[in-house]
């Protein structure tokens, strides 16, 4: 199997690390708002490659996390967590918040048949395992306490960028300037922020009270059940910088080996031409979508484009899918029915195949 690894920019054979075995990890949703088109794309690409791995003998650990603290408003290192933020509106505790959310997801990952991770690690859940990974980039002289917060220096990191292909100066453009005097750099992120009294999710630490910072998450669940280097990550492409960057970079300087062997992105979907998100009010949730079409219809409509390409969102395109599910659903029902008979399927074996054949070189 050929599979487009991000890190290099070119197709690569897929061999595992470990013979027959697979571990993924793909982002997982900041749950504080409702499921919406835009959020079913990776998991859905990414149930399609689990599944074909399973097919071909791999047994598969499927890590998918979920973000309940930490992710502040504009993925910045200052400003409200997006949680707290929903929690005040709705006059909930954060975690009944992110409770209420984590449900709703899981139930729309259910009515799009796809299959359930074999982890669903928590943020708040791995406190522990991201003081320690901060600690240890402290010791090793990649990260440096400021007031309270601890941020990564990425000047230490040599290879900072090589994910998204960008330079420590191209990286800095839309920095925001009040953010350098607690930073040695621009561009150094948060490893564990302090908490102002306010701040309704803070934990101890050995740095006084806080939270951690967004990326660390990934990194701390990820290597906890996969190691500290596993054969996938994926995630949307909006998260290869800076989040996947900065994971690369705290994990690598940390264990002192390669993280991930392969970096797959799938693309956005995107409503006229600009990214599907709630920031920018032009999504639509899932609970609507499914008053009109069957889930299945919706899973049908995100394959009808390659991952890595951007996917236009209209009623009428799922529509059009809608017709050409029905279209190979009506073809299984045919052969279903004929392959009963004995002899259709002597005739048609090799023709059937030839069509198995066909289907995984493609899939390859």
């Amino acid at each position: 199997m050929q599979i487009y690894n991000t890190l290099s920019r070119k197709l690569e054979s897929f061999e595992s690390i470990s013979p027959k075995h697979v571990g993924i990890y793909v982002c997982g949703p900041t749950v504080y708002g409702p499921p919406h088109l835009g959020h079913v794309r990776g998991p859905i690409v990414f149930d399609v490659l689990r599944r074909y791995l399973i097919l071909q003998g791999y047994k598969v650990r499927f890590v998918r996390n979920i973000t309940d603290v930490g992710h502040l408003v504009g993925d910045a290192d200052e400003g409200e967590d997006k949680l707290a933020k929903q929690a005040k509106v709705e006059q909930l505790e954060p975690m009944e918040v992110a409770q209420t959310y984590t449900d709703a997801y899981n139930a729309v990952m259910d009515r799009m048949n796809i299959l359930k991770p074999s982890i669903e690690p928590r943020a708040t859940g791995h406190i522990i395992e991201q003081i320690e990974l901060t600690q240890t980039l402290i010791e090793k002289g990649f990260a440096y306490v400021s007031n309270g917060s601890v941020y990564f220096d990425v000047a230490k990191f040599k290879d900072y960028g090589k994910l998204s292909n960008r330079t420590i100066e191209e990286s800095e453009t839309g920095t925001r300037v009040e953010m350098r005097s607690e930073k040695k750099h621009p561009n150094d992120f948060a490893l564990w922020k302090r908490a102002e009294p306010e701040h309704i999710m803070q934990w101890s630490s050995p740095w006084g009270k806080g939270f951690p910072g967004w990326h660390v998450e990934c990194s701390a669940m990820s290597m906890k059940y996969l190691g500290e280097t596993f054969d996938i990550h994926g995630g949307g492409m909006d998260n290869q910088f800076p989040h996947h960057e900065c994971e690369i970079a705290q994990s690598e300087c940390a264990n002192e080996k390669p993280f991930v062997k392969y970096w797959l992105h799938n693309n956005l979907v995107t409503v006229n031409g600009q990214k599907m998100s709630k920031s920018l009010g032009n999504f639509t949730t899932l609970k609507d979508l499914f008053k009109k079409f069957e889930p299945n219809v919706v899973r049908f409509f995100i394959l009808q484009s390659h991952y890595r390409s951007t996917l236009d969102f209209s009623e009428e395109a799922i529509a059009s899918s809608a017709k050409g599910y029905e279209k190979l659903l009506n073809t299984v029902k045919s052969v279903r029915e004929k392959i009963t008979n004995y002899e259709f399927r002597i005739t048609n074996d090799n023709f059937f195949a030839s069509y198995k054949t066909k289907f995984l070189d493609a899939m390859n």
